[in-house]
C-alpha cells in the first residue's frame, strides 16, 4: 500500500492526515500550540513549535492509522501564508515569526508603495498591492527596528517551509505561498528582482521556488529520524493554504469556484491566466496547479459574525442545544429560516474585524441598519447569515467582472453544512452551489499533492478527479433570488455611507 501525508501548519495548530492513492484517509491528527501578542496588533509563534507539532502529528498519524513507515512515499506541506521566519547563518530561529495576522506593518506598506512608484505601479510588478499581513513588509520592519536582527538574518522562510527545512535541510518554497510574499513576479513565477532592488533587499534572503507538485527535496537522515520515516522520503511544494485547500476542494479547471465559509470566507477561482484587478481589491497569485494561477476575495468576518452572535446574543439557544444534544447552529439557522427572505429589510454589515474584500478597510465595523419594532431574533440571526453572503458576492462579483467564467461553486466550511445556508447561499449568488466528498481542506489537497507528485497520477488535475466527487447539489429560487437582487445594490452602498463616519469613530476611541 502506497500512502501519502498531507500536513498543514496552520495558526491554532498543525494538521497531519494520511491517504492511500484513492483518496482514502486512513488517520489524522491535529496538534495546537500557542499565539503570542506581546503588543496590541502584534502576532507571533515559535517556529519550533510548528516543527515538534509536525513530529507528533506524524507519530499518531502513523500508529492511529497502524501505517508502515516504509508504505508512506511522499509528503505535502501547506500552511498559514505570509508569515516570516528569520534564520541566521547557523540556520536557527533569530526571533518569533511574524504572522499573517500581524498589523504593525502599515508604516512599511507605505514605503513599499512609495519605492515602487506608488500603488498602482506596485500592482503592476507583483500583481498586489501591499497589504500588513504580506511577507515584504515584515522584512522591512525588521530592517527598520530591529536592525541587529536584520543584519543577523541569512535566510527568510514562510512556516510550512520552516518545517520543510527541519525535515529536508533545503531551503525551498512554491509557487502559492511566495505569491503571497508581495516579492514574487506572480506572471513569471519567480523572485521579482525589480522589486527586490528596489526595496534593497538581496536574492539571497529567499528560498528557491518550485512548483507546487514538484518535490523539492527528501527527508535528511535528520528529519528521517525525527518524523520516524526513512529517509530519501520525496517532499513536494504543496502550497499556501487557500491554493491547497482549492486542491482539496477541486478547484483545478476553469468555471469551477470554491466559497469557503469559515471565521472568514474565501471566494476562491482558477484562472487559466494571469488576472490582475487593477484596483487591488482581490488577490491574484499562483496556483497549486503547474502554469495555473488564481484570483481570492478574502471576508474577515464572515461565518465569524455568526460566531460572534451564537457567543453574545443566542445564549438561550446555546442552553437548549445543550439539553437537546445538538449544534446550536441548527437551533440558530432554524430560528432564522422563519424570518422572509431579506429580513424585511433589516440588514447586517459584518465588519467586526475590518473587512479585506472589496474595501481594504481595517476601520470598518459591523452594523445591523433598518431595525424597527416589527424584528425579533429571527431577522437578527437571518440579517448576520445574509450579510455575510452578501459580503461573499461582493468578492464573486468582482472575479466576474474581471471575465473569470464561474460555472459551478463549491461551498465548503460551516456554510455548507447547513442546508439552509446553502440555500440561501445559492439564492444570494444567483447560481447552483454543490458539496464535495472531502472535508479536510488544506492537509487533504498538499497529500494529494504528494500522490501526483511522485507519480501515483499524472499530474494534480487527474489526482483531483479521481478522489473528488459532488455529493449535494442546490439550485436557487428565483423568486428568492429577485428579492436579494433587489436589495443587494443597497448593502453595497450602506458601507460608503458609513466609510468616513468608521473612520471618525475610531480616531474618536483612539484618543
Amino acid at each position: 500500500m502506497s500512502v501519502y501525508l498531507g500536513i498543514d501548519v496552520g495558526t491554532s495548530g498543525t494538521k497531519t492526515l494520511a491517504i492511500r492513492e484513492d483518496g482514502h484517509i486512513l488517520a489524522s491528527s491535529t496538534v495546537e500550540y500557542p499565539l503570542y501578542s506581546p503588543n496590541p496588533g502584534w502576532s507571533e509563534q515559535n517556529p519550533e513549535d510548528w516543527w515538534q507539532a509536525t513530529q507528533q502529528g506524524v507519530a499518531e498519524v502513523l500508529n492511529r492509522g497502524r501505517i508502515k513507515p516504509k508504505d508512506v512515499k511522499g509528503i505535502g506541506l501547506s500552511g498559514q501564508m505570509h508569515g516570516s521566519v528569520f534564520l541566521d547563518k547557523s540556520h536557527q530561529v533569530i526571533r518569533p515569526a511574524l504572522l499573517w495576522n500581524d498589523q504593525r506593518t502599515a508604516a512599511e506598506c507605505e514605503e513599499i508603495e512609495q519605492r515602487a512608484g506608488g500603488r498602482k505601479a506596485l500592482i503592476k510588478l507583483v500583481a498586489n498591492p501591499a497589504l500588513t499581513g504580506f511577507t515584504a513588509p515584515k522584512i522591512l520592519w525588521l530592517r527598520n527596528h530591529e536592525k541587529r536582527n536584520y543584519d543577523r538574518t541569512v535566510q527568510v522562510l514562510l512556516p510550512k517551509d520552516f518545517v520543510r527545512h527541519r525535515m529536508t535541510g533545503q531551503f525551498a518554497t512554491e509557487v502559492s505561498d511566495a505569491s503571497g510574499t508581495l516579492l514574487l513576479d506572480v506572471k513569471k513565477r519567480c523572485w521579482s528582482k525589480k522589486l527586490l532592488g528596489l526595496l534593497d533587499l538581496d536574492l539571497s534572503l529567499l528560498p528557491k521556488v518550485y512548483e507546487s507538485e514538484e518535490v523539492s527535496g527528501t527527508l535528511s537522515e535528520t528529519g528521517a529520524t525525527a518524523l520516524g520515516l526513512p529517509v530519501g522520503v520525496p517532499v513536494v511544494g504543496g502550497g499556501g493554504d487557500q491554493a491547497a485547500s482549492a486542491v482539496g476542494n477541486g478547484i483545478v479547471r476553469k468555471g469551477v469556484i470554491s466559497a469557503t465559509m469559515g471565521t472568514s470566507g474565501v471566494v476562491f477561482a482558477h484562472s487559466d491566466e494571469v488576472q490582475i484587478d487593477p484596483e487591488g481589491r482581490v488577490h491574484t497569485f499562483c496556483h497549486a496547479v503547474r502554469d495555473k494561477w488564481h484570483v481570492m476575495g478574502v471576508v474577515l468576518s464572515a461565518g465569524g459574525s455568526l460566531q460572534w452572535y451564537r457567543n453574545q446574543l443566542a445564549q438561550t439557544e446555546v442552553a437548549s442545544a445543550a439539553a437537546m444534544g445538538v449544534d446550536p447552529y441548527e437551533l440558530i439557522t432554524a430560528q432564522a429560516a422563519q424570518a422572509p427572505p431579506g429580513s424585511e429589510g433589516l440588514f447586517f454589515l459584518p465588519y467586526l474585524t475590518g473587512e479585506r474584500t472589496p474595501h481594504a478597510d481595517p476601520y470598518a465595523r459591523a452594523a445591523w441598519i433598518g431595525l424597527s419594532l416589527r424584528h425579533g431574533k429571527a431577522h437578527l440571526a437571518r440579517a448576520v447569515m445574509e450579510g455575510a453572503t452578501y459580503a461573499m458576492r461582493d468578492c464573486l462579483e468582482i472575479i466576474q467582472s474581471m471575465k473569470i467564467p464561474v460555472r459551478e461553486i463549491r461551498l465548503s466550511g460551516g456554510g455548507a453544512r447547513s442546508e439552509f445556508w446553502r440555500h440561501l447561499q445559492a439564492d444570494i449568488y444567483g447560481k447552483k452551489v454543490v458539496t464535495i466528498n472531502a472535508a479536510e481542506g488544506p492537509a487533504f489537497g498538499v497529500a494529494l499533492l504528494a500522490a501526483a507528485g511522485t507519480g501515483a497520477y499524472k499530474n494534480i488535475v487527474e489526482a483531483c478527479d479521481a478522489t473528488i466527487d459532488v455529493v449535494t447539489t442546490t439550485a436557487s429560487s428565483s423568486a428568492n433570488q429577485k428579492i436579494y437582487n433587489n436589495l443587494y445594490p443597497s448593502y453595497q452602498r450602506l458601507y460608503h455611507s458609513l466609510r468616513q463616519e468608521f473612520r471618525s469613530i475610531a480616531e474618536l476611541i483612539e484618543r
